[in-house]
């Protein structure tokens, strides 16, 4: 290289370090809140919808975004609802307050219900990526939309599916009196009994126990195939341990709450032949979702728990709102999410009038060897 060469190289290097630095400067930070919970039993979950949330938000700060012809840099503005209501209705009051656009959360239905009038009073967008109990979108509140399928619509999918691919003849339910489990189990017993079903008995529990060895017992005596269980994957996995202690041979099946990683490594060999109809398309056959695995893990050093992916779409239909809005006025969001179509990891994201997506898919995972595979999607509107 000459030196007439090196000086004009030189040249544009400095030229382009004050241009980044003004860009830099000029940039409006744009909070967009995250509520779920970091700690308590279902931590792994929240930082899992945590880390989905974060990696959309730095691939589009990677763009160098504006807004109104201004630069702007997004911040994932980070609270902990410890999956209990009462936090989280003052969690939301925070997030409200600090100034946010937009709320990605909360992941617990019994959160989101009440948290979700917090941030209705304050028009503030809400995009829960993990509530799936119906009465959210319910309330007639037009800030509040989801990212998957709700129970409504799964846990009548799943009875029919007991009854009808199944075959099942006496079937049990157990639910764990949460909002989340509770909703589900309605749903379940509702399109089991559309199906012309036989529900021979249905128990409850809390979502603290951990010895279910009274409740399985009454449910053997009465000969159920299958158990349907309307609660989270830890319990879920420690009733399959306790049916097999108790000689039952019927199948556990669940809708949206049992597969995980956590729900392998408690059930363990037990856990083989359980079911469960889960929100959303085969994550594990789709190209988009398998690169989005691969740019998570290198960024958090860990693979996808199981939501994640539904809180990068909540953040990428937010984003998407806020540049067809062109603007961070909170109600022009409101109003711009309510007709955003984007394509994200799980699929096609648009909205009905009540905030509920719209043609949600569900696949069919079981429990094969220690590990869960998915057999079959139902519904859906295609990536």
């Amino acid at each position: 290289m000459n030196r007439r060469h090196w000086l004009l190289s030189l040249a544009v290097c400095l030229a382009v370090a004050p241009m980044q630095a003004t860009w830099a400067a000029d940039q409006e930070v744009v909070k967009i809140g995250f509520a779920g919970p970091l700690t308590g039993p279902v931590a792994r979950v929240g930082k899992d919808l945590q880390y989905g949330a974060q990696l959309a938000i730095d691939e589009e700060n990677a763009k160098h975004p504006t807004i109104g012809g201004k630069p702007v840099k997004f911040e994932l503005d980070v609270y902990d609802d410890q999956a209990d209501p009462r936090v989280a209705i003052q969690v939301a009051q925070k997030m409200v307050d600090s100034g946010v656009v937009g709320v990605i959360g909360h992941y617990n239905s019994g959160c989101s219900i009440p948290a979700s009038t917090v941030y209705h009073q304050a028009n503030v967008a809400m995009i829960t990526p993990g509530s799936t109990n119906p009465q959210l979108t319910k309330q007639g509140f037009k800030n509040v939309f989801r990212t998957m399928g709700h129970d409504g619509v799964g846990g009548v999918v799943a009875g029919h599916f007991v009854v009808e691919q199944m075959k099942a003849k006496r079937i049990g339910i157990i639910d764990d009196r949460t909002a989340f489990g509770q909703g589900l189990a309605d749903a379940f017993e509702k399109g089991a009994k559309e199906a012309n079903g036989n529900i021979v008995a249905r128990e409850f529990t809390n979502d603290k126990a951990v010895d279910f060895r009274a409740i399985l017992t009454t449910l053997k005596s009465k000969n159920v195939d299958p158990i349907f269980f309307g609660g989270l994957d830890e319990q879920g996995a420690m009733l399959v341990k306790q049916m097999r202690s108790l000689g039952m041979q019927a199948q556990l099946f669940g809708a949206g709450a049992l597969k995980s990683n956590a729900f392998l490594q408690i059930a363990g060999a037990a856990g083989n032949g359980t079911q469960d109809l889960e929100p959303g398309p085969a994550l594990d056959k789709l190209p988009a979702a398998q690169e989005f695995g691969k740019r998570y893990k290198v960024r958090f050093n860990q693979d996808v728990e199981l939501y994640a992916p539904f809180a990068y779409d909540a953040v990428l239909a937010m984003i998407k709102a806020i540049h067809d809005a062109n603007s961070l006025d909170r109600a022009r969001i409101v109003e711009s999410l309510a007709k955003v179509n984007v394509t994200g990891v799980t699929g096609k994201i648009t909205f009905d009038p009540n905030g509920d997506l719209i043609k949600p898919p569900y696949t069919l995972f079981e429990v094969e060897q220690g590990q869960w595979k998915s057999l079959r999607t139902v519904g859906g509107s295609g990536a």
